[in-house]
């Protein structure tokens, strides 16, 4: 028997955007299991939900750290355990480029295949898509509740983005059809870090000295502030404290300096996530700008949500709304973190919704 969790989720068929539905517009033949999936290169994130009166409910939850997993299958097979017979739709979203139905992460050697979960699990409707765009198909379900408004905006219409720090940089745009959204993965937080001032072009050559190509992620992510972190370091010619070293040891190097951050013990720790807060209002410009994104600009992922009290708005503005003759544009562009942790994983589960047939 499924066993029923801590909460419902109320996500009504009736209540879907089109972009949901257009393609499945007999509600009426919706029914069944749904497993939904949020794999990135930390943890792995899996959920079970019973479709009941064009009601999506959720029956359990669990996540596991990827690098301690030997495999997807693996860890797919012991969340389930003896409910697997009763799934009948699988969706998976993956922090990593999909194609022809397979998944390679980006961060972790796990591979995801479709027809592998297909002949494994016998599971005849299983989808795999970026983990972005399972995070787009949540945006339109989530409360107010669930966003931090860093940047307010003059416009309701249009396209949007979405950009995730996290272990790696993940992008995604949403374009806005007349009555509808379309959610769609990239990969450009793999495109060229692009330096604007003398320390910029000197952080450039130390990472370009460290890794070869500089992309955003080497910056904008969870590795990305301990690289800030380094370089600020050697810039500096700052010697780092005894104490703070045998911090960084024993966790992870980004709790570490996030956490110095807040208590003001460590002034570079500051400077690096202002930093980093900096880099990450230039990079949600530049995506606003290449999708026109009017309808907003919204960040996922764990690092802002967990550093809220260091973000410094108006830092943020500032290097948001600066790109010259676009500067009128970007005026407009709302700017919201996402608060809820459950994104992706409502997010896969609403997409697989939308599949299923009975």
């Amino acid at each position: 028997m499924l066993r029923d969790g801590a909460f419902n989720l109320d996500y009504r068929v009736k209540n879907f955007s089109p972009v949901d539905l257009r393609k499945n517009t007999k509600t009426e033949f919706l029914s069944g299991y749904i497993l939904a999936a949020d794999i990135g290169g930390t943890n792995a994130r899996f959920a079970l939900f019973e479709l009941v009166n064009e009601e999506l409910k959720l029956f359990k939850e669990k996540s596991y750290k990827t690098k301690e997993q030997h495999s997807f299958l693996k860890v797919l097979k012991d969340f389930c355990g003896t409910d697997l017979k009763n799934i009948e739709s699988v969706c998976i979203g993956v922090a990593g480029p999909v194609s022809k139905g397979k998944a390679q992460l980006t961060n972790s050697p796990w591979l995801i295949d479709r027809a592998q979960i297909i002949k494994e699990t016998n599971i005849q409707q299983v989808w795999i898509l970026n983990d972005m765009e399972a995070h787009a198909y949540a945006l339109k379900k989530l409360k107010p509740s669930d966003y931090y408004e860093i940047k307010k905006g003059t416009t309701s219409r249009g396209n949007a983005g979405l950009i995730s720090p996290g272990t790696g940089l993940g992008e995604a745009g949403i374009l806005w059809e007349e009555t509808h959204f379309i959610p769609f993965a990239s990969e450009g937080g793999h495109c060229d870090f692009s330096p604007r001032t003398e320390l910029d072009r000197a952080l450039w050559h130390y990472l370009n000295k460290k890794f070869g190509h500089v992309s955003w992620e080497r910056i904008i992510s969870g590795p990305g502030i301990y690289n800030l972190y380094l370089f600020l370091l050697e810039y500096r010619k700052i010697e780092e404290p005894k104490w703070f070293s045998t911090k960084i040891k024993n966790t992870d190097p980004t709790l570490v300096i996030s956490k110095c951050a807040k208590d003001s013990k460590y002034p570079v720790c500051k400077e690096t996530i202002d930093l980093f807060i900096r880099f990450l209002a230039i990079e949600s410009a530049q995506l606003a700008l290449k999708f026109k994104a009017t309808k907003g600009i919204y960040i996922g992922g764990g690092i802002l949500p967990k550093n809220l009290e260091l973000l410094d708005n108006q830092l943020f503005k500032k290097n948001f709304v600066d790109s010259n003759k676009m500067n009128p544009l970007l005026e407009q562009i709302p700017v919201k973190v996402i608060l809820n942790d459950k994104t992706a994983l409502t997010g896969a589960a609403l997409f697989s919704m939308s599949k299923l047939k009975g």
